[in-house]
């Protein structure tokens, strides 16, 4: 029996169901965790996530395993496309501060009306929300598309759909949306002192990349890598002219 599991889903008063529905899983499966059966990887992250308390805290067993990744590294995920949707959208629900975006589409976040939802719940709330998206009009976003193999122009089109959709955020005090034109080697989506970093490899599409989970534990720390990245990248962008 994992009691910790079950003291902390009383805690925050949820059930096996609960749980079932945020993580899109079969009841009877969280019944089994509850019964003592450690999840995969990625279902512990997002029970922990969903619960607001640490993984270990949960699973004390596998605390060790955790110890050989580096200081500020919480998770990695295979690909993208395995972080559950509560993952996503704890991360920028919790953002009090900062949220900052730099990919060429992220036509993924644009498109769920929840993740869209949140994002302009949190900028009304008064964080700083930034968005870089490649320019739909530069060789970078063509020859990106040219290295996913879905071809120069549908990589634009993508853009130009990400950015249609993401017209309520447009007039949104604390939005500001630019237009990049550089080559990235990694998707960064920050909330305050969490990251999720994309990594780009040549020849497959994002989704199906690895992403890291890293937490900003100060200057020499792997999530600074990517905040400096992310600064730079935004001093070179041109803002978004709306049409």
């Amino acid at each position: 029996m994992n009691d910790n599991l079950r003291y902390a889903l009383a805690t925050a008063r949820l059930n096996a169901t609960d749980v079932a529905a945020a993580l899109a899983v079969d009841p009877k499966t969280v019944s089994r965790w509850l019964q003592g059966r450690i999840p995969y990887p990625r279902h512990r992250w997002a029970v922990a996530d969903l619960l607001h308390v640490d993984e270990a805290d949960l699973w004390p067993e596998i605390a060790s395993r955790r110890q050989a990744l580096a200081d500020g590294v919480q998770a990695i995920y295979p690909h993208r496309w395995a972080i559950p949707q509560t993952v996503w959208r704890n991360l920028f629900n919790g953002a009090n501060d900062e949220i900052g975006i730099v990919a060429y589409s992220a036509l993924f976040l644009a498109e769920d009306r929840g993740l869209l939802d949140i994002l302009t719940t949190r900028a009304y709330a008064g964080t700083k929300t930034r968005i870089l998206l490649g320019d739909p009009e530069s060789p970078e976003v063509a020859a990106r598309g040219t290295d996913e193999g879905i071809g120069p122009t549908a990589m634009a089109a993508r853009v130009t759909n990400a950015l249609t959709l993401y017209r309520p955020l447009f007039n949104v005090q604390g939005v500001e949306i630019r237009l990049h034109r550089t080559v990235l080697y990694s998707s960064i989506y920050r909330a305050d002192n969490q990251l999720l970093v994309n990594t780009h490899a040549y020849a497959t599409p994002a989704a199906n990349a690895p992403v890291m989970h890293l937490r900003v534990t100060g200057d020499r720390g792997p999530a600074a890598t990517y905040l400096t990245s992310f600064e730079h990248i935004w001093t070179t962008a041109q803002p978004h002219q709306q049409r």
